[in-house]
């Protein structure tokens, strides 16, 4: 069961698509939607993705910082933003760490015996680091409710 709302967001640090470590507690006093997608290149990965890219001003307005996370390497994130455009960080979680402490593992996925990813979750997290809002879908191949993200994420600007 993923972490529940106005639970503090455990911290982490894990590497961007240039392999620079990014520490969630650095972005405090603004809130973050910490969005966990199970794989770069698939699908609804990218729809999903592609869909925060497009409310990328909205969010900013809200002063709301996008995160994605995967257990993807660097090298395949940084891909996968070059070719979809992505312009906020995609960070590396590639030992399951950050999935784990957010209890979002996915264990065989797509049907691929011990092939371990994270579900498809999102978090908001207000600007004290407190988890404000929660999606986790059910299926990986369904997007997350984007209005509810982006209307939790406004409220708190």
């Amino acid at each position: 069961m993923a972490l529940s709302v106005g639970t503090a967001a455990p911290d982490f640090t894990l590497l961007d698509t240039t392999k620079t470590p990014v520490t969630l507690s650095s972005f405090k006093g603004q809130t973050v939607i910490l969005a966990f997608f199970p794989a770069a290149f698939t699908g609804v990965c990218k729809a999903e993705m592609c869909s925060f890219q497009s409310a990328i001003q909205r969010l900013n307005s809200a002063k709301a910082a996008v995160l994605g996370v995967s257990a993807d390497i660097p090298f395949s994130n940084a891909a996968f933003a070059e070719a979809n455009g992505l312009t906020f960080p995609l960070l590396s979680d590639f030992n399951l760490d950050t999935i784990r402490a957010y209890d979002v593992l996915f264990e065989n996925f797509a049907g691929i015996q011990g092939l371990t990813r994270s579900s498809r979750a999102t978090f908001v997290i207000d600007a004290e680091g407190i988890i404000r809002h929660v999606h986790v879908t059910e299926n990986p191949g369904v997007e997350p409710n984007y209005d509810e993200i982006y209307a939790a994420a406004e409220a708190l600007s």
